[in-house]
């Protein structure tokens, strides 16, 4: 029953710190994904974690998705010679055979950093849902690739 009732508050902290490092790069949900995969009882509760931080983030992530919806049409959009430019990336950026794989790489990779393609996604208007799907694939292998040897190690 204990180690039940810790799994479960592990991975409550662990939603809790993803949803957290998303919105505030104080936060670091790799370190803390570490720490906790330390101590996670077995496979399962590394999987917990994975998800749980995976979710988390891209709860985060789509908050700030929103706010790039909701913000005004920045400057270099506006005017100037940079609007076809622009205007280009922004269409990218909705399609899905080039905004999907660009929110892939960047969740799961780091580059370039989420936190601006959530933004910069919400200005072009990607739709939510594909932007979720991207950035949930890319954070459940982030955080696999970081969780599941530590847990290894620290059950040998």
């Amino acid at each position: 029953m204990t180690a039940m009732l810790t799994e479960l508050l592990t991975t409550a902290v662990a939603l809790a710190m993803g949803l957290g490092s998303a919105l505030v790069s104080l936060l670091n949900a790799e370190a803390y994904a570490v720490l906790a995969a330390s101590r996670t009882a077995g496979p399962a509760g590394g999987v917990l974690l994975i998800v749980a931080l995976a979710l988390g983030q891209t709860l985060g992530k789509l908050v700030l998705v929103e706010a790039g919806r909701r913000a005004r049409t920045p400057r270099f959009l506006r005017h100037g010679d940079r609007t076809a430019r622009s205007r280009r990336i922004a269409e990218r950026l909705r399609e899905r055979r080039a905004g999907m794989p660009l929110v892939l790489v960047s969740a799961s990779v780091g580059v370039p950093p989420l936190a601006v393609v959530s933004v910069a996604a919400g200005i072009a208007g990607q739709p939510r849902r594909d932007f979720a799907v991207a950035a949930l694939t890319g954070r459940l292998v982030r955080f696999a690739v970081i969780v599941v040897p530590v847990a290894f190690w620290a059950s040998a």
